[in-house]
């Protein structure tokens, strides 16, 4: 029968310290990477000649590979290909932050085209131009149907963090594989890392569940 030893993971410094840094990179790189999907989802919409369809082609290529392959590329690669070292903690949250970006740019570009055709036309008709249209009438609309698929992506994307171990970034699952390591304990530390993310999401999935209900 396995023996059970939690004391290997009483260690509140080293799981704070981890979990500061997974919040901060769910936190830093979902607002960031929301910003500049709801530019490249204005382009989208807009449809601006030649700039739609890079735009278009960026969503395709980071939707299409994984989200590890593209933090490993830049934290590796890039700097190869550039010839300029960046920062670690840069190069980590970079793939994270355009990850992010992509689908925020398709949520953006859905809520948009899913205001009716009529809202479109009657603003037209009043003689609005496209900047107070979508100020006044579209955006608050589709900001509210907006909201549940954004809150869902954040939640993804603080799990995504979890692959930011990989190139040692001392989140939870890189302090959860190095405590592994020195205690020889699998069982015990990666149960309570898995407790660890569930604390910190179960409030935000709640709050998502709230949204979903009344959106």
């Amino acid at each position: 029968m396995y023996e059970f030893d939690w004391s290997v993971v009483l260690d509140p410094h080293l799981w704070l310290q981890a979990m500061g840094v997974t919040i901060a990179y769910a936190v830093v790189t979902s607002i960031v990477g929301l910003a500049l999907g709801v530019v490249l989802g204005l382009i989208l919409v807009s449809r601006v000649p030649g700039l739609t369809l890079l735009v278009r082609l960026y969503i395709h290529v980071f939707r299409c590979t994984p989200l590890l392959v593209q933090i490993v590329w830049f934290f590796y690669a890039l700097p190869m290909v550039t010839g300029f070292t960046m920062p670690d903690w840069f190069a980590a949250g970079l793939g994270l932050t355009l990850y992010m970006a992509a689908f925020a740019a398709e949520i953006f570009r859905a809520g948009v085209i899913s205001i009716e055709k009529g809202q479109w036309e009657a603003s037209t008709v009043l003689g609005f131009s496209y900047a107070t249209k979508m100020r006044h009438i579209i955006l608050p609309q589709a900001t509210r149907r907006m909201i549940p698929p954004i809150v869902n992506q954040a939640i993804l994307q603080l799990k995504n963090t979890s692959l930011l171990s990989v190139v040692a970034m001392p989140d939870i699952m890189y302090a959860a594989g190095s405590l592994t390591m020195s205690t020889f304990r699998p069982l015990e530390v990666y149960t309570f890392a898995a407790l660890l993310y569930l604390v910190i999401l179960t409030p935000v999935t709640l709050l998502a569940n709230r949204f979903e209900l009344k959106h």
